[in-house]
């Protein structure tokens, strides 16, 4: 038996600091000591101790960077765009604490190659597990303030799960009978493949949740899966997350691991019809949020993007010519109904496009409003005194911001034109109205006109308007919703068509 030398003074003084504040912090709430959380793991890391006895403080630390973690992530929902120093120095301080507790047990897994070391199975894969709750906390923290996923944040997950398959502990329960290492991971797998910069982020706490519920097991293997439609890979020596085959095949020095979503596309898209039958969220064990359109939305895109992986339909074009941009559907409707009306306008750099959609940089303007899922409208600037270009419609797909002086958008373009109208009910014209867009028809895409408005003001498909456009006389106009084609926690995009009266 090795006997383990005694602790120096000055190691038993910070053994002593980080056991008081332990015993401090041990019932509080929120997140306000999360700098002295940091200063602690810092005092840890310089402390020489063995390594039972590290990992024990480590795990004592970790349920504090939890606590602290978990108070934050409410806080980065909803941020306005280019997010503020202020959040950002919030976002910096956790991740920042996340990340050496990360490290460190990376480092104590120097325990498997010590050959006086105990070499416990569940030392290692406890510390594995903790190591990618940090990582997987880490690249949500990104997604929640549209920032991209830090350098070498996926190969640290990529080695952790290596190491657990190299061990054979890919598939070792747990803590208390939770997920194992392969599950963490392809949990995180899952939600990066989803375009978590095309969700809001109340829609990524329900994507979250939902895949984390899910019965549905993700297998990994050496060869594409036979029979599979939506087939995915993932190189474990690169800083990337997985990639669909269809739009990207693996270099041919890699040595990648493939995965299909078919199942649980497919149980997204069961769960969807079964809401649309009027089954609850709570009798499918889904969140609240699935009760909702949103929800229901939501799911149907989920379905889409594990089943149905998609090659890009058109190449980029790179551009450097400047644009308009009006944000929301209630300044774009007053922008077409007076366009007299001065309406506050940001300005942009257009840096590429394709025939559907734009990417864009910020260069000056108010962008507090700019949320992910809205309509906005684009109209390039003039350079000469011909008559101004049409505002193209958009819906906002994703959000890069680096730095608080810094965004980039994502749009896709769906329509080149549209009318601003009012909605009022059969027999109630005078009731309170609903703004809308009548977008044009757009064959073979969308071969009905579409009526765009809020989020949540139409009940569904196959209801009677009335609307009601004022050009140069009042025109009145009787339709029926057809079906909802876009849905976004800003906007539903429903296709429609004329009322004929029997």
């Amino acid at each position: 038996m090795t006997t383990l030398p005694p602790l120096t003074p000055a190691t038993e003084a910070n053994v002593r600091t980080i056991l008081e504040w332990l015993a401090k912090a041990h019932d509080r709430q929120g997140s306000d000591d999360a700098e002295q959380l940091y200063r602690h793991l810092l005092t840890l890391r310089d402390t020489a101790l063995p390594i039972s006895q590290r990992i024990k403080l480590l795990d004592l630390l970790f349920a504090h960077a939890e606590r602290i973690t978990n108070a934050e992530l409410p806080n980065f929902q909803d941020v306005s765009l280019p997010v503020s120093r202020k959040i950002r120095q919030r976002v910096k301080l956790l991740t920042d604490l996340l990340e050496i507790l990360t490290q460190d047990y990376f480092n104590s897994l120097a325990e498997l190659f010590d050959p006086k070391g105990g070499n416990s199975l569940r030392s290692p894969h406890a510390s594995l597990l903790r190591a990618m709750q940090g990582i997987a906390w880490q690249i949500r923290i990104d997604h929640l303030v549209a920032s991209p996923t830090a350098i070498g944040l996926w190969q640290q997950l990529h080695a952790a799960f290596r190491t657990a398959r190299r061990l054979g502990l890919e598939n070792f329960p747990g803590p208390r009978g939770g997920a194992g290492v392969q599950r963490a991971y392809t949990d995180i797998l899952l939600a990066a493949i989803a375009q978590p910069a095309s969700f809001s982020a109340t829609e990524l706490e329900f994507i979250s949740n939902y895949i984390e519920r899910s019965p549905i097991r993700i297998d990994l293997q050496e060869t594409p899966p036979e029979n599979a439609k939506a087939i995915f890979w993932i190189d474990l020596d690169r800083d990337f997350p997985a990639h669909a085959l269809v739009r990207r095949i693996p270099a041919s020095d890699a040595q990648p691991l493939y995965f299909s979503c078919d199942a649980i596309a497919a149980e997204a898209r069961r769960h969807h019809s079964e809401l649309e039958r009027g089954v609850s969220a709570e009798a499918l064990g889904l969140p609240t949020l699935a009760d909702t359109r949103a929800g229901r939305g939501i799911l149907q895109r989920l379905a889409n993007l594990w089943g149905s992986p998609a090659k890009r339909r058109f190449p980029r074009r790179r551009q450097s010519y400047r644009a308009s941009l009006c944000l929301g559907l209630e300044s774009l409707w007053q922008l077409l109904k007076t366009p007299q009306k001065v309406i506050p306008l940001s300005e942009w750099m257009v840096t590429n496009e394709s025939p559907d959609g734009y990417a864009l940089m910020h260069v000056s303007g108010n962008t507090d409003d700019l949320r992910i899922g809205d309509v906005v409208a684009l109209q390039a600037l003039s350079e000469g005194e011909e008559s101004s270009p049409p505002w193209h419609i958009c819906i906002i797909r994703w959000a890069i911001s680096e730095n608080p002086e810094h965004v980039e958008l994502g749009l896709q373009l769906i329509a080149a034109h549209a009318v601003a109208a009012e909605i009022a009910q059969p027999y109630e014209l005078t009731s309170e109205r609903i703004s809308a867009l009548i977008l044009p028809e757009t064959p073979p895409l969308r071969p009905l006109e579409s009526l765009l408005v809020a989020s949540g003001k139409l009940q569904g498909s196959k209801e009677r308007l009335v609307l009601l456009v004022e050009s140069d006389n009042l025109l009145v106009r009787e339709v029926r919703t057809e079906q909802l084609d876009e849905q976004t926690s800003s906007i539903d995009l429903f296709s429609v068509s004329p009322e004929h009266s029997g």
